[in-house]
């Protein structure tokens, strides 16, 4: 057994998921659609209600239309895992939810990885500029006729 000094720690997605309900809806409401070759993201920002300082959250959705219970959950693998390797690139005081596509399952890693990291740095740039201000939220989006 390793002496404590010289473990190695393992990053994890433990501490920086989305895991309420309440959380993913006002992300939704509050972001901006984004679509990538294999998924679609939405980035929002926190609101300020906690008192600690605000850290990076992520979700992940991964619905019934991609198919049977294994192949999301191997999509959800793929996803965390790559999220896993990049978690120093979340930027910090956003939320961040990810919608896959069925492609997923199929893409090469590396292909997945890449296109994660390029999300990643997008979204800090964009969460560096400030709060996308143009987009209404989705209620309001399309007026009554």
């Amino acid at each position: 057994m390793k002496p404590p000094s010289q473990t190695v720690r393992r990053k994890t997605l433990a501490g920086v998921r989305l895991r309420k309900h309440a959380d993913f809806v006002r992300a939704y409401t509050a972001a901006r659609k984004h679509r990538s070759a294999s998924m679609s993201w939405f980035l929002a920002p926190q609101t300020s209600d906690t008192a600690a300082a605000p850290s990076a959250r992520v979700g992940l959705t991964v619905g019934k239309v991609l198919g049977k219970a294994h192949e999301r959950n191997r999509i959800k693998r793929r996803m965390r895992e790559a999220l896993r390797r990049h978690v120093d690139l979340l930027p910090a005081g956003v939320d961040l939810i990810f919608h896959p596509r069925r492609s997923v399952l199929t893409l090469e890693f590396a292909k997945l990885e890449a296109e994660i990291v390029r999300i990643l740095e997008q979204a800090n740039v964009e969460a560096s500029r400030g709060a996308p201000q143009s987009v209404a939220p989705r209620a309001a989006a399309r007026p009554a006729s």
